[in-house]
């Protein structure tokens, strides 16, 4: 089997021996309001002010059928309280949700690259690079600058903006940060993706059944990792390298997940078919990667998953023929953060770390993979780092 060699420096640490990109620390920001999937159902028809038994009923289904158990919401009823429009059907409101998120994300994502760069054990003007994801917001200057002045990042940090990805935009950053850390030795990326679900908040309507998917299944927060490559210090500690990166769209699905932004915020649309649209190339696209190393079955690897929904992971599981435990992980970052759209990868690769630290993972290679718009696959090949 082929692949770098992963070793020890001078100084005990990790080094790879062909200049591959390492995942060095990782951090997550979440809002104070925790909402316990049991509450979901009363929470949001009381905000909505929806009384209809339909409506309950099929969110009550719902609720139970995501298997999330917790997630955090920037949405309270101090806001909804301050912003009575946003429950309102038909009024413009994409100024003061704008307000609401411009500042959110900002807010999250710096607490997350804090945390980041305390574990990394580095100060923040060693950053020479910011990779900054978010389908919250939209301005100008965008987050990054933001972010960027919030943290006190060096004005020489050069940044990039990774907007509107959705659920891929995690991967579709980490893919971005290798490229960036291997075409600048000694480089150090810091990669932060903030999202809440404020700019598509609404009362349910017959003419949206999505909407109350959404109230089931998704959350807001914000993470960040920190990615170099070249020689490690003292004070890093990589646990996965990043061997191989690639993306695909797949033709004709461009419209499986819609977003359109109005007056009223953004709606979003998922085609029912989704997992059967992902089931039919996931294979080939797994393979693409593992080939990379010569690894033919798909058990003899780790995942990392974004969990989109239980339906994904159910179909991948079915048709890969997975042992049980290999999507674990994913399913533990969906029942305890919900569908957090480009973040939640980053909560999978949190657990992935602590399993690596316990030992509980005994292969040497793992997939990242992800899943948005387009429909769009990213995937990664990474070695697990001792």
């Amino acid at each position: 089997m082929s692949g770098s060699v992963v070793s020890r420096g001078a100084n005990g640490k990790s080094q790879s021996s062909r200049g591959k990109a390492m995942l060095l620390a990782l951090g997550k920001g979440l809002p104070d309001q925790v909402l316990p999937q049991e509450k979901v159902v009363e929470s949001y028809l009381q905000d909505s002010s929806c009384d209809d038994p339909a409506t309950r009923a099929k969110l009550e289904r719902l609720c139970k059928t995501t298997t999330v158990r917790t997630r955090y919401t920037v949405m309270t009823k101090e806001i909804l309280d301050e912003h009575p429009e946003l429950k309102t059907e038909g009024i413009p409101t994409l100024t003061p949700r704008l307000d609401i998120c411009n500042a959110a994300v900002i807010d999250l994502g710096a607490a997350a690259a804090r945390a980041a760069l305390d574990d990394w054990g580095r100060p923040a003007a060693d950053i020479t690079h910011l990779v900054y994801i978010s389908s919250s917001e939209l301005r100008l200057p965008g987050g990054d600058l933001h972010l960027a002045a919030h943290l006190g990042l060096s004005p020489n940090t050069v940044r990039t903006s990774l907007l509107f990805l959705g659920c891929s935009g995690g991967a579709a950053a980490l893919r971005t940060a290798k490229d960036i850390a291997e075409n600048n030795p000694g480089s150090r990326v810091l990669v932060t993706a903030a999202e809440t679900t404020v700019l598509g908040f609404r009362p349910p309507s017959y003419d949206r059944p999505y909407d109350l998917v959404g109230a089931a299944l998704f959350g807001d927060g914000a993470s960040a990792v920190i990615v170099g490559a070249g020689p490690m210090t003292p004070a890093e500690n990589p646990f996965l390298e990043l061997e191989f990166s690639t993306q695909e769209f797949l033709p004709g699905t461009d419209k499986v997940i819609d977003g359109k932004i109005s007056e009223e915020g953004i709606n979003f649309k998922l085609g029912r078919d989704l997992p059967e649209k992902i089931e039919s190339r996931i294979e080939g696209f797994c393979r693409t990667l593992m080939d990379q190393v010569g690894i033919k079955d798909f058990n003899d690897v780790f995942w990392a998953v974004h969990p989109g929904g239980p339906a994904i992971l159910n179909r991948l599981e079915f048709c890969l023929e997975l042992q049980p435990e290999k999507l674990k992980i994913s399913r533990k970052a969906l029942m305890n953060y919900g569908n957090v759209s480009s973040n939640t990868i980053f909560y999978v690769l949190e657990y992935l770390r602590d399993e690596l630290k316990k030992g509980a993972i005994r292969e040497e290679w793992g997939l990242i993979l992800a899943f948005g718009p387009g429909i769009t696959f990213e995937g990664l090949l990474v070695r697990g780092v001792n």
